[in-house]
């Protein structure tokens, strides 16, 4: 299961372990079963501490607890945990054998006085980028809380359950047998939502908080720059963000990123957050910024209202709030996310093996979905609005080499169809012939670009039509006094990570020229 290079990583991992780790499992004769009991034994191999037994009992088959000997912990994987959930076994190998975890100490303490009982069930793909955060969150939860159980249940081994729940995008996870949520979550996200206080408390400390010299909203590429540019200066730095990482936290693969040859999301945007708390940044997730209004006089303080309730002040606000995936916006679509409506072929492709799907869009991200998705479902087909693709040859060629793919082109997608609450096909109108025309589909994979997040700056700063991007001039400044903008969220051409972390420190920059200027 796991070759030499990677025996090797483990095994340095595995000597921080200071308790004994027991691997529980629970097997029958599937070939499943017999690939985990390999896993399990290679692990064991690396470590004097662990140990494994094979006369589990969990209603899962096959599946394996990590646990202490003569303990219950609760935290298991129904499933192989490789692909991207490889680092997931690390970690819950780690924690469960007492090597602390690098989560907030108040958020860990936090966590210890839920109260609970709370049974977590994860439904996830080891070709998903976003479960594993959720994964790893919920497993430390169990390992701090007695009260607390979690199992990570791989949706390609157990389609009975996936198909029985109608599930159609991960992670998809439930507490105590009930839907709790869908999508990435981020540990403190989860923790708010299972304790009512916590929204409050924030709030109340957001209010207390001294004015900034320079507030970023958005914690993605372009305002990770900004904050270590202007952190680097010397001046009161914040972060405002709903998430940390932005939209590179859905991104697959990045190849260009120069001087990193290849890495992935995720591991980029917690690469990013880990460089940006290395200065004295005041970094503040989980809030969606509603309103921002203008200072009432020069060199006045700004203010940043967000969804909570909560207001911040500052003398200059860098806008680097990034992008969005675009929707189709015709019937049925928003009635059947994550029931067939999906903008995620990597994560939720697993979900549709040996099924008949829709990719929308010819660009490169449709044209690489619909060759991932190729090698996983039935039949792909392709829809592209304009008489030609706008695809790389190199992915075209690709593409039309594949037996089970075959493109529509002048297809205008009108509506998403459905029955028993998930899809079961498309209607798109052919701008040819300007008849409507209609397939059978179980999946569509929405491919169509991204949108600006500016909604909330409409009537505020000037911005772009009909794309509404924020309109900023050659040092990121906005029409408005003290306020600049960076990244994906700006007219700023081509929207590539390199450019936008460029356009984050340059905007940080132009920020401390107008504070030295208007002191």
């Amino acid at each position: 299961m796991l070759d030499d290079t990677l025996k090797s990583q483990l095994q340095a991992y595995l000597e921080h372990l200071t308790k004994p780790v027991e691997l529980v499992a629970t097997l029958d004769d599937s070939e499943g079963a017999r690939d985990m009991l390999a896993l399990l034994n290679e692990i064991q191999a690396l470590s004097d501490k662990i140990t494994v037994r094979i006369d589990g009992s969990h209603l899962r088959c096959p599946s394996f607890e990590i646990t202490n000997p003569q303990v219950h912990t609760g935290l298991v994987f129904a499933g192989t945990p490789m692909g991207h959930e490889f680092t997931s076994l690390v970690l819950a190998l780690l924690q469960v054998g007492g090597h602390p975890s690098k989560a907030p100490q108040a958020l860990q303490e936090q966590i210890k006085h839920l109260s609970g009982p709370f049974a977590f069930e994860t439904y996830y793909s080891i070709t998903c980028h976003n479960c594993p955060d959720v994964i790893q969150a919920l497993n430390l939860m169990t390992v701090l809380n007695p009260h607390i159980t979690h199992t990570a249940i791989d949706g390609a081994l157990f389609q009975a359950e996936i198909e029985a729940k109608e599930i159609m995008g991960v992670p998809a996870v439930y507490l105590n047998g009930q839907p709790f949520g869908q999508g990435r979550m981020e540990l403190a996200e989860i923790v708010a939502k299972l304790d009512t206080n916590v929204e409050k408390d924030l709030v109340e400390t957001l209010n207390k908080k001294d004015p900034f010299d320079v507030l970023i909203v958005g914690g993605g590429p372009a305002g990770a720059a900004a904050a270590i540019y202007a952190a680097r200066k010397g001046i009161r730095t914040g972060v405002i963000a709903e998430r940390f990482g932005g939209q590179v936290l859905d991104t697959l693969s990045i190849e260009n990123f120069i001087s990193v040859p290849e890495t992935e999301g995720p591991r980029f945007a917690a690469d990013l957050e880990e460089h940006v708390r290395q200065y004295d940044v005041d970094i503040m997730t989980l809030q969606k910024v509603k309103q921002l209004i203008p200072a009432q006089e020069q060199g006045g303080l700004i203010e940043v209202h967000t969804e909570s309730g909560a207001v911040l002040k500052s003398r200059t606000v860098i806008l680097a709030t990034g992008a969005r995936w675009r929707s189709m916006n015709v019937p049925g679509e928003n009635e059947y996310r994550t029931k067939g409506v999906t903008y995620c072929p990597h994560c939720d492709g697993p979900l549709f093996k040996g099924k008949n799907v829709a990719v929308i869009g010819g660009g490169n991200s449709g044209v690489e979905a619909a060759i991932d998705l190729a090698g996983v479902v039935k039949h792909v087909t392709l829809l592209e609005y304009s008489d030609r693709m706008r695809a790389d040859e190199v992915l075209q060629h690709k593409l039309h080499s594949l037996p089970n793919v075959n493109v529509i082109m002048n297809a205008q997608t009108t509506e998403v169809t459905g029955a028993q609450g998930k899809v079961n096909g498309l209607t798109y109108l052919d701008r040819q012939t300007n008849q409507p025309q209609h397939i059978d589909v179980e999946g569509i994979f929405v491919q169509i670009g991204l949108l600006p997040n500016t909604d909330f700056v409409r009537g505020t700063v000037k911005l772009t039509e009909p794309m509404r991007e924020i309109e900023i001039d050659t040092h990121g400044r906005t029409n408005v006094p003290g306020i600049f903008g960076a990244g994906d969220c700006t007219n700023v051409p081509y929207k590539q990570i390199i450019i936008a972390t460029g356009e984050g420190a340059k905007a940080a920059l132009s920020a401390f020229d107008y504070l030295i200027r208007h002191s």
